[in-house]
Formats: structure tokens, C-alpha cells, sequence
């Protein structure tokens, strides 16, 4: 019998089986370790510690590419620039006159509008003779197209209401004809609407000009929102369209106002139109249609805290100031309006401690003084110096909170109304002054202080014109000391984040 250890063919198989048994295992090895290093090099991403969100633990990524990690990360897509803010190039405005009234209220427009940096157009139902020096200081007068296919079977309305419904759409056609780009917003208002356009910029500002925006506001008047409709904007107190939704009203208004021959007005029009596509109204404060009659200054010394975008129905509401016309009256804002027009008739309330006085500021417009600590909930709400639209109605008429003018002449306010408006550019403050109206004066067996000693209210304020970027707040108010006689002193400015207005 042979040894097999001393057969050198089966010592050479055995070594031959050795070797392949290695080579494999080897093989089996490189290949974990291939496919170990793609699945590190994949599973964590650029920084090297990775949370895993769903396992809850990191993971530590030691394998780097030094080849990739020696060269500069480029990014082959330029940034996105910046996107411009709506300015008052991008809005064209339509207003809507009659020539029997424009000699009149072309005044009103003249107030605010600034033809080197506006765009618009006047629509009249027919020519009216023109002074070339209103060409300057007034946009183009167009004349409205034909309406005479269209029924209106309105027994107390006017044909026109279908011409000024179709302004928006005329407009549109218009300056799609002069290839004019940029333009977001279509603005509607009257010959007797007064815009503050750097406000109107900042409401408008806020929303996406690419979609579909319907912007305004209701009556004053809760039974004309009852008789129209609480979701329809007031032509009057002026309404935003944005670009998109113009077009799209331009394409199907003719065939909607077809549909509604029985209704009143334009307004109404234009709301039936809105609603057959689908948009709601989005209502903004500042926007006033100003359906009332008498006095504005229970509604203008209790603005809500928004900006004050539009006045109307100026021909029908007494002067706002006193002892003054109209227009006179209106040109006397523009003062504070530059100056600050974002804090415009912006209500501040505050309390003479010492002297049991309440002070209430309508900036840039007038201050009250009362006897007695009033507190704050009533004195935002409007004093009732108006009456009603519909003037049998009584103070559940109004679509807001009113408070009744006190008969009490110990509680009827001291009022001083604006004088002038400076701007100190050295310290960044405005001071406006305001001078006590003689019919203020009443007597009264109050055993307290007199406001009537009181001549001028002098107001410091420093310019805010991003304060309706933040979230709203009624301004603070502060008495401050002087020494100056007859002369109450007051600080007006953004509250403190803990400042409360307390009574006592």
C-alpha cells in the first residue's frame, strides 16, 4: 500500500484546491468591500454628519472624494433676482365722470393725481370743453362706447350704470392697444374720489398680482349692503382687479351684463361678473364709500386701523375741516400726507392723568380733549356726527359700532384741528399743531380742569413707512412736560411691546 503523503500528484491537487478556495474567498471579499463603499459613499449626503430622521441616530461619513472636494462647487443656475415691489407704475386707474359735473369735481382728482408718475384715464359719457392747463395736471379724457344694445330695465336707476360698469374693461382694452407692460392692477373710483396713493400702494402691495383679486370695501350703510350686497366692492370708495382677472372680465362682461338688465348700478354689475367667475371680494378698511351724510369727523377721528386709502361722496358730506370749502379743506391733508401719508388719520388714545383728561389724536387731522377718563373701547368707536344713507334709519342702520354724540356739554369734546405739518430732517420727526375750534368752548360746573385753557396741541411723530409691514397696532401716545403756556405737548409713536393703555 502507498503513502499518500509521499505522492506528489496528490500533494499537488491538495495545494492546487487550496489556492482556488483562497482566490474565491478573496473575490467574495473585494466584492463586500466594493459594494460596503457604495453604500456609505450613497446613503449620507455632502455633510458629514447625517441625521436619520426615522432611525434616530447619525451616521459618520469618513470616505471623501478628495479629487471632487479640491474643486469649487458651481451652481449652473443663476439666483432668482429679487422681485419688484408694486409701485405706483403698475396700476392704471379708471374713473368714471359725467360731463355735467366735471368742472366740478375735476378739482377732487387734481388732489391726488400726479400725471408725471400715474396712469389712467377720465371716461365721460360725452366731450366737454377743456383748458390746456388741466391737460397737465389731469389724465386723458376718453369717451365711454356705445351701451345703447345692452337692456337696463331699472325703474330707479340710470343707463349710465352699464357705461361705468365697463370702465375696467375699456381701460383694459385701451392699454392693451399702447402694448404698455408692467401694469398689475386696475384701480376704479369716481370724479369725486380722493385716492392716497402711497396707501393704496402698500394695500395693494401685499397680494400676488397674479392671481385672481377682487379688492374694496362695503357701505357704511348696513341697509345698502342688505339691498346690494355685503360681497360687492363700492365703485365710489374705489376697487382694485388685478391684471389677470381684468382680462378675464374683459372676455365675458359684455354677455354678463346681458344677464342682469333689472340691477341698479355699476357696482352691482361688476359684482354679478365677479361672482360668475368665482371670485369673493377681499375687503379692505381703508377703501371708503362714505354713504352718509352731515359731518366726517366722528368717522375720520376713529379711523380702524388700516390705511387710509379713499374719501368719497366729498360733494354730499360737509367740509372736513371748518370754516372752509371743500377742496380748501382736502388740500389742507396733503401736508401731513407727504409727510407721512402712512400714519394718516391714524387714531392714538391716551389719558391726562393729572387732569382727568381723555386725549384721542387723529393724526394729521385733529385732536379731542375730554373731561373724564373714557376708556379706549369706546373711544375707538365712531362719535355718531353723520347720519345715515337712508336718514329715517337709526344707529342700527350702520354696518359698524357707533357711540352717540354726548348732549352733555361737560362731555362733548374740545376740538383742535389741524394748523401745519413740518418735518425736522435732523432728528426724523414731523410736529403737526393743532388749533382749538372756537365753538369748542362750552361751560361746565365740573369741578375740574378746563380744556379751553388749552389753545394748540403740538404732536411729535417719527415717519413709519413700513408700519402696515407688521402685524396691526394702534399707535401710544404720551403727554409730555412743558412749560409753554396754553400748549399741551404729545409723542406719538409705535407702542411698546408690554405698553397697555389703562385707564387709571
Amino acid at each position: 500500500m502507498k503513502n499518500s503523503s509521499n505522492n506528489p500528484e496528490s500533494s499537488f491537487h491538495s495545494s492546487w484546491s487550496m489556492t482556488k478556495l483562497m482566490v474565491f474567498s478573496l473575490l467574495i471579499f473585494l466584492t463586500y468591500i466594493s459594494y460596503s463603499i457604495k453604500f456609505v459613499s450613497h446613503s449620507s449626503p455632502c455633510n458629514n454628519n447625517n441625521k436619520d430622521q426615522s432611525l434616530g441616530f447619525t451616521t459618520t461619513t469618513h470616505l471623501i472624494n478628495h479629487s471632487q472636494s479640491e474643486l469649487p462647487v458651481s451652481n449652473s443656475d443663476p439666483p432668482e433676482p429679487e422681485p419688484v415691489k408694486t409701485n405706483i407704475s403698475h396700476i392704471v386707474f379708471g374713473i368714471a365722470a359725467s360731463a355735467k359735473l366735471w368742472n366740478q369735481r375735476k378739482n377732487y382728482i387734481k388732489l391726488w393725481w400726479k400725471p408725471d408718475r400715474m396712469k389712467g384715464v377720465v371716461w365721460l359719457d360725452r366731450a366737454v370743453s377743456t383748458d390746456p392747463r388741466d391737460e397737465r395736471v389731469l389724465p386723458p379724457l376718453m369717451i365711454s362706447g356705445n351701451t345703447s344694445r345692452f337692456k337696463y330695465k331699472n325703474p330707479k336707476g340710470l343707463r349710465s350704470a352699464i357705461r361705468i360698469s365697463r370702465i375696467i374693461s375699456e381701460t383694459l382694452r385701451m392699454r392693451r392697444n399702447t402694448e404698455e407692460e408692467g401694469v398689475r392692477w386696475f384701480v376704479m373710483g369716481d370724479d369725486d374720489t380722493v385716492f392716497v396713493a402711497e396707501n393704496l400702494v402698500r394695500v395693494l402691495g401685499k397680494y400676488d398680482h397674479e392671481q385672481f383679486y377682487y379688492i374694496g370695501s362695503s357701505s357704511e350703510s348696513h341697509l345698502q349692503n342688505i339691498h346690494f350686497s355685503y360681497s360687492m366692492a363700492y365703485g365710489g370708495g374705489g376697487f382694485a382687479i388685478s391684471y389677470p382677472l381684468a382680462k378675464q372680465l374683459e372676455k365675458m362682461q359684455d354677455r354678463c351684463i346681458q344677464r342682469y338688465p333689472g340691477l341698479y348700478g355699476s357696482d352691482d354689475r361688476i359684482q354679478a361678473c365677479m361672482a360668475e367667475l368665482g371670485v369673493p371680494l377681499t375687503r379692505e378698511q381703508g377703501f371708503h364709500q362714505f354713504d352718509v351724510y352731515g359731518s366726517l369727523f366722528g368717522l375720520l377721528t376713529a379711523h380702524p386701523i388700516a390705511p387710509l386709502v379713499s374719501l368719497h361722496h366729498l360733494d354730499v358730506v360737509q367740509p372736513i375741516f371748518p370754516d372752509t370749502n371743500r377742496v380748501k379743506a382736502l388740500e389742507r391733508l396733503k401736508g401731513p400726507m407727504e409727510l407721512d401719508s402712512a400714519g394718516l388719520m391714524q387714531q392714538s388714545i391716551c389719558y391726562d392723568k393729572s387732569r382727568s383728561w381723555t386725549i384721542s389724536i387723529s393724526w394729521g387731522y385733529a385732536v379731542q380733549i375730554f373731561r373724564g377718563i373714557f376708556s379706549v373701547r369706546d373711544m375707538e368707536m365712531p362719535a355718531r356726527t353723520f347720519l345715515n344713507w337712508y336718514q329715517r334709519a337709526d344707529y342700527t342702520g350702520y354696518a359698524f359700532n357707533t357711540r352717540p354724540f354726548s348732549r352733555n356739554t361737560c362731555q362733548k369734546p374740545f376740538a383742535y384741528y389741524l394748523s401745519k405739518a413740518t418735518y425736522d430732517s435732523n432728528t426724523n420727526r414731523t410736529t403737526t399743531e393743532y388749533v382749538l375750534n372756537r365753538t369748542s368752548n362750552m361751560t361746565c360746573k365740573w369741578k375740574m380742569p378746563d380744556p379751553s385753557r388749552i389753545q394748540t396741541v403740538e404732536v411729535y411723530k417719527r415717519p413709519d413707512p413700513y408700519i402696515w409691514d407688521k402685524a396691526p397696532r394702534r399707535n401710544c401716545c404720551r403727554i409730555l412736560p412743558t412749560k409753554k403756556k396754553g400748549t399741551l405737548l404729545i409723542d406719538v409713536g409705535v407702542c411698546n411691546e408690554d405698553e397697555v393703555v389703562e385707564l387709571r
